[in-house]
């Protein structure tokens, strides 16, 4: 299937901008013109919305809350945004934040992590546990101390929400009622290229870029060694049994399409309750990109539909 008519008036955008393969990555313009790719959005759906601070392993850690309006939340979502550790802000993802909250009638808390290669792991993982943490302590100013909570994520971002969900079953809590994994890195060993051919399928053209994930890695786990670790390649964790329910969604023109596939076969080994959502015409950032993207659109419409149920399910 070729890449859908939207996606190919956006990658026409994008090619002026686009390196050369091969050539050295700038930081700074990356981290811009994410920014202003973001900025070219519409505005989201009219929530609630409070920037925080919340307490972490050094220092407050940032976070945005967005809230239903006029009605009863039915559970929390914490949202860890993508751009591969090293990009990416509360507001490049303030719109699939707002929408999912209106769309699911749900609270959003977006983690504003701290960013490599300033903060190279586990510096965003860190942050990322002190505010679900904060979030089971703190739930009862939203609702019942016991409603539910979910965390999810884009990118690196389903990479964290990944690692969260471990470490959650493993370390005591918080009793998690969800999963959201939207094209997830799940491996973070660069020799498992070959293991997952849309690497090198998708690997240039197409937004996300192999050297871009090579960028990314490289600034967040400067030590390779430790791509072996399953709290940076959850995919080699020892089980993923008693995992909560999760919703997978893969992009067809994205280098992370193989590896996203197989974390949901293994939590579908595992016996978890997983559903692999594939949208085959479309190409990495979709979910961010949905206003002009009807693939991103649907999507966060099914991740919407799917937080509904979970949060609702009667033995929650």
């Amino acid at each position: 299937m070729p890449v859908g008519p939207q996606e190919q008036q956006l990658l026409e955008l994008l090619a002026g901008a686009a390196q050369e393969p091969g050539t050295p990555i700038e930081l700074a313009p990356l981290r811009e013109g994410y920014e202003g790719l973001a900025a070219m959005l519409p505005p989201g759906p009219d929530v609630g919305v409070e920037d925080l601070r919340v307490e972490g392993p050094t220092g407050p850690v940032g976070t945005r809350v967005y809230t239903p309006r006029d009605r009863d939340p039915l559970g929390v979502l914490v949202y860890l945004h993508g751009g591969g550790w090293t990009i990416g802000s509360l507001d490049t993802h303030d719109h699939p934040c707002r929408t999912l909250c209106d769309a699911a009638g749900v609270v959003v808390v977006s983690v504003d992590y701290r960013l490599a290669p300033e903060n190279p792991y586990p510096a965003a993982l860190d942050d990322a546990r002190a505010v679900l943490e904060w979030v089971a302590a703190e739930r009862g100013r939203w609702g019942a101390d016991s409603m539910p909570i979910g965390v999810g994520g884009d990118s690196g971002g389903g990479n964290l929400a990944a690692v969260l969900a471990l470490m959650a079953r493993d370390e005591g809590g918080p009793d998690l009622a969800f999963q959201l994994l939207v094209y997830p890195v799940v491996d973070l060993r660069t020799e498992a290229d070959d293991r997952y051919p849309s690497r090198r399928e998708n690997g240039s053209g197409y937004v996300l870029t192999l050297d871009h994930m090579l960028f990314f890695v490289g600034n967040y786990r400067p030590d390779p060694t430790l791509a072996e670790d399953w709290h940076l390649s959850p995919i080699l964790a020892a089980s993923h049994r008693d995992l909560p329910p999760a919703l997978v969604i893969t992009a067809g023109y994205d280098p992370l399409r193989d590896e996203g596939a197989a974390y949901a076969a293994a939590l579908e080994d595992a016996g978890v309750s997983v559903t692999h959502s594939s949208y085959p015409d479309t190409v990495h950032t979709m979910y961010q990109l949905a206003p002009f993207l009807d693939a991103g659109a649907q999507a966060l419409d099914e991740s919407a539909a799917a937080l509904r149920a979970a949060f609702s399910a009667p033995d929650r």
